[in-house]
């Protein structure tokens, strides 16, 4: 009996905005990712679960939120809260396996310190130790003031560098299956390549190097941040990231060779479909492009990523195109990255976990609704190399209200401050406004079992 579950192919990137990407977002050659957008379905409230990159990693591994998998921050900094995923946390890596999936993987990992992707389900065939360039190589560097590179030009040529080898991998391994010489016993499979880019440093070859002219980079609206009325982190975070005398023309450049990044990787996912559709692959495989988190890149002034839980860091771009699911839809239903999980689960006929936190997507595909689908989105911080903070985000249609412990909370109006510059916490005609977000936000900690839940109550409006 032929086998009609659909092969996976998920094409994850490392700190990519979803405004590069979306249907009416900034001026970015894109072209392959938007063929995929055309032929798929776009997810316009997309949002990672933590804006770091290991937690947020565990998070799609494993369907839940960084409290219940255990890994809090960054499992290779020397203040990491753990260095290993907890061996008895369900991974859909696993579940596939056992369901009969060839599972491969390539490229970034960062999840666990010790076990690779090995110990989770899957083949590794490398790319995660090919940093791509050396000192020798780059031109035109920007650094912050503690000397970390920012952006250059690399003078190495574009296929050798980690992006298009990750694409060669990924080739290779469509072409074994497409050939029959994988070793697997006629099952789908399913492919993951996480590339290592757009994150920083953006060391960019040409002609992606040249292709933005930073004098035509527009500020990000959100760079006329003054930081009144703030957590003091804010402003004390770019001090701390060494950027705090960076000027515009200075973001513009460093912009400039993002942009160029995020084409270089576009260049190397059409290449990837364009295999697809030349090994006959293409009607038979589910292709999902997504990323760990969002990044700054000079938007509210600021560097990376960190206590700060705007929508450039948290909103994440996510494309789906399912081979029975007719494209070109565009969903504006809350979705995060850890319902990919189920998501995979459920498309593999695979047993989900009981307690997930994440929910199957795939009846959004087909513009299906359920009822009882959820209106707002939460998601969590819990600290990187600047040190332990513990905040909490509840993102509704119209505002977003953020819980700081340490320090003053937050809430914006998205409809009238999409650029989140106006914290209205303490404004007398957003008091109803508040009260509701935070009750929400309690709702939401109460039903993930969120340890926080018993003592943020008291701290509320």
């Amino acid at each position: 009996m032929t086998d009609r579950r659909p092969n996976v192919l998920l094409l994850l990137t490392d700190q990519e905005r979803a405004d590069l990407l979306a249907p009416d977002g900034l001026p970015v050659e894109t072209p392959n990712l938007d063929r995929l957008r055309a032929e798929g379905t776009w997810f316009d409230r997309a949002y990672t679960p933590v804006s770091i990159c290991t937690s947020a990693r565990a998070s799609l591994l494993t369907g839940l939120y960084p409290h219940a998998h255990g890994m809090l921050n960054n499992s290779h900094e020397a203040d990491a809260v753990r260095t290993e995923l907890p061996p008895d946390v369900p991974t859909f890596g696993e579940r596939l396996r056992d369901a009969g999936y060839e599972n491969t993987y390539a490229g970034k990992w960062h999840v666990d310190q010790r076990r690779g992707p090995e110990a989770f389900g899957f083949e590794y065939v490398g790319g995660a130790d090919d940093v791509g360039y050396a000192d020798a190589d780059l031109d035109d560097e920007i650094r912050t003031a503690d000397g970390t590179l920012v952006s250059a030009r690399t003078t190495r040529p574009p296929e050798s560098l980690p992006a298009a080898r990750l694409a060669d991998r990924t080739i290779e391994m469509l072409q074994r299956w497409a050939d029959g010489t994988s070793g697997a016993d006629g099952g789908p499979f399913f492919h993951r390549t996480d590339f290592v880019g757009p994150h920083f440093p953006y060391v960019v070859p040409e002609p992606y190097a040249s292709l933005y002219d930073p004098e035509d980079v527009d500020p990000w609206p959100s760079y006329a941040e003054t930081f009144a009325g703030k957590p003091a982190v804010h402003e004390r975070y770019r001090h701390y990231r060494g950027v705090a005398d960076f000027d515009w023309a200075t973001w513009a450049e460093a912009v400039s060779m993002y942009f160029g990044f995020v084409t270089f990787i576009d260049e190397q996912v059409g290449r990837i479909l364009d295999a697809l559709d030349d090994l006959g692959l293409a009607e038979s495989t589910a292709v999902v492009h997504a990323a760990d988190h969002g990044d700054f890149a000079g938007a509210h002034r600021q560097f990376n990523k960190g206590p700060l839980m705007y929508e450039d860091t948290y909103r994440i771009p996510l494309v789906v195109r399912h081979p029975s699911v007719e494209g070109g839809r565009r969903s504006d239903a809350f979705v995060r990255l850890q319902d990919l999980m189920p998501t995979f689960l459920d498309w593999a006929d695979a047993p989900v976990p009981d307690g997930l936190h994440g929910r199957s997507i795939d009846p959004l595909l087909a513009g299906d609704r359920p009822d009882d689908w959820p209106t707002s989105v939460y998601a969590q911080y819990h600290g990187d190399e600047f040190g332990l903070y513990s905040q909490r985000m509840v993102r509704t249609d119209r505002y977003k209200f953020v819980y700081n412990g340490p320090d003053r909370n937050e809430l914006y109006d998205l409809h009238a401050d999409p650029h989140e510059l106006n914290n209205l916490v303490d404004h007398a005609d957003y008091r109803d406004a508040a009260s509701e977000t935070s009750d929400r936000l309690v709702e939401w900690m109460e039903r993930v079992d969120d340890p926080l839940c018993g003592w943020v109550p008291e701290t509320l409006p």
